[in-house]
Order: structure tokens, then sequence, then C-alpha cells
């Protein structure tokens, strides 16, 4: 079997759901480029708790965990299978690191959801997620992201998705299609590591604006996961789509074994609402 590249994606406003612009048609792009995987594995930075766990329900529920968007966003309705088994792979893998199996808890949340509607829009992928330990060091994660590398021989689609800048405190409207200085040097500098050096990504937290780009880590850490992979395979990685909203979001994706296929179409960022929301409001 083909190994499964693997990928991050800065997935931005959870309206880029609805949205058709340039980063969501490289989602696009994405998912039809890659061979069809036996399920995704997805690190999202929405599911941010005190302990390693993997969903092993049959059936996942869509959860909404955001506020202050539009009706037709909490309407969005994504339904792929899980793949329970999964979860015994895993911890198999990852021993003697200890990983959950979460039956009713969690389910498939915005981080991810936003994503696959564009990559998958069918539905017909069993999707799992992997929960960011809150507890961890940086080393943890990136470790345990080279630990799951040998999924990808096994058909399964590996995916981070947060955001390398993220910072909501520091949003702009003034701002919808630029970075901050801060937040291109930031940016700049992932980028130069994942490209040539990516298990040094983990090294950035020393980086003079780690503070102001990764003002709390959740959004950051899955591309450790996807550094990981890349540092555990030799996998060429390569720039997806990339770009800022707002002054303070890195929209930046990454291939991992995947040359960047070329999306369709062009646009801009996703418009927030009238309102805001607010640091916190879990985008």
């Amino acid at each position: 079997m083909t190994p499964m590249p693997a990928a991050f994606f800065g997935h931005g406003n959870p309206m880029n759901a609805l949205e058709r612009n340039r980063y969501t048609e490289a989602w696009r792009a994405f998912g039809r480029s890659v061979p069809r995987p036996r399920a995704v594995l997805v690190v999202s930075a929405h599911w941010y708790v005190h302990a390693t766990a993997v969903t092993a329900m049959p059936r996942p529920r869509t959860i909404h965990d955001f506020y202050g968007f539009p009706r037709a966003l909490f309407e969005v309705d994504y339904a792929p299978p899980g793949l329970p088994e999964l979860h015994e792979e895993i911890a198999d893998l990852v021993h003697p690191a200890w990983v959950g199996a979460d039956v009713d808890s969690w389910g498939i949340d915005h981080g991810t959801w936003s994503v696959l509607v564009h990559a998958f829009p069918d539905a017909d992928v069993p999707v799992v997620q992997l929960s960011i330990n809150a507890l961890k060091p940086f080393d943890y994660h990136l470790q345990l992201g080279a630990a799951l590398a040998p999924l990808r021989e096994n058909g399964v689609l590996v995916i981070g998705s947060g955001n390398v800048v993220h910072n909501l405190g520091g949003v702009s409207r003034a701002l919808p299609d630029a970075g901050f200085d801060w937040a291109q040097r930031f940016d700049g500098q992932a980028r130069e590591l994942m490209l040539t050096e990516p298990t040094e990504v983990g090294r950035l937290d020393g980086h003079r604006d780690f503070d102001l780009a990764v003002p709390t880590p959740e959004h950051f850490l899955p591309l450790l996961y996807v550094a990981g992979v890349a540092g555990a395979t030799g996998a060429p990685v390569d720039v997806l789509v990339d770009g800022y909203a707002y002054g303070s979001l890195s929209m930046t994706a990454y291939t991992v074994g995947l040359p960047a296929p070329e999306p369709e179409g062009s646009g801009v960022a996703a418009p927030l609402p009238e309102d805001p929301p607010p640091d916190g409001a879990n985008i």
C-alpha cells in the first residue's frame, strides 16, 4: 500500500466551512489529490484536555464548539463514520504512552469538520480525533506525532488542524488578508523549519514573537504532530497554501509526502461576524 501523506491545516475562522476562498479551494484540491484513506486521524486545536484520548465511537457527533456566528454554521452536520478499532492500533504504536478510548464524550469539532467538509465533502471516510494533552510539553507532542507515522502505511491520513499564529485578542478588521509584522516573522520562521528541519519546530518557543503568535498553545500544537510525522519518515514537506487573516491569524497549511496540488479559484478569507467573538470564543 502506498503510504498516505500527512498535512497541517490553518483552519482559521469557522466561517471557512461555508465559504469558497483560496484556502478552502486548497483544502478541496488536497482532498482530490490524496489516495482514498482508510481513515482520517485529526489532531484538532479544539480538543485540548488533560488527557491523551482517541474518539472510539462508531458515529461521532458534530460539535458546534463556538458562539456568535450565523445560524447556518450551527446547522452544519458533518457526519462521517468513526473507526473504533483505530484506538487499539494507536495505543499499540505509542506505548508506553497511554491513550484512552473516548466512547461518548467528544466527537468531531469544528477544527476538524470546517476543513473536512471541503477536503472530503461526501463525509464517507471514517474520521477519528486525537486529543491534545494540555499537561504535556512540546517534546511529548512531537514524539507522539513521530510514533503515529506508521499509520500512514496502513491507509490512515494524519492531519493537524490549528493555526501557526493564533491571537484572537489581536484580530483587526482592517487587515482581512494581511498579517502584522510579528505574525509574519513567526510564521516565516515556522515555514523555514518545517521545510528544512521539521523536528526543530518545537524550539519556536524561544522565538522573540512567540508570546504574541502563540498566547495559548492549543492552535500551535497540532503542527508538532505533523512535524513529528515528517521527521520520522523523512518525507518532503511542502506549503499547500499560505496567507494571513485579520492581522493575527496565519492560514499556512503544509503537506508531508505529497507535492502541493494546484487549487481552483481564488478569494479572500472568510468574513468575521458583525461582532467578532472575543478572545476565548473557541474559534
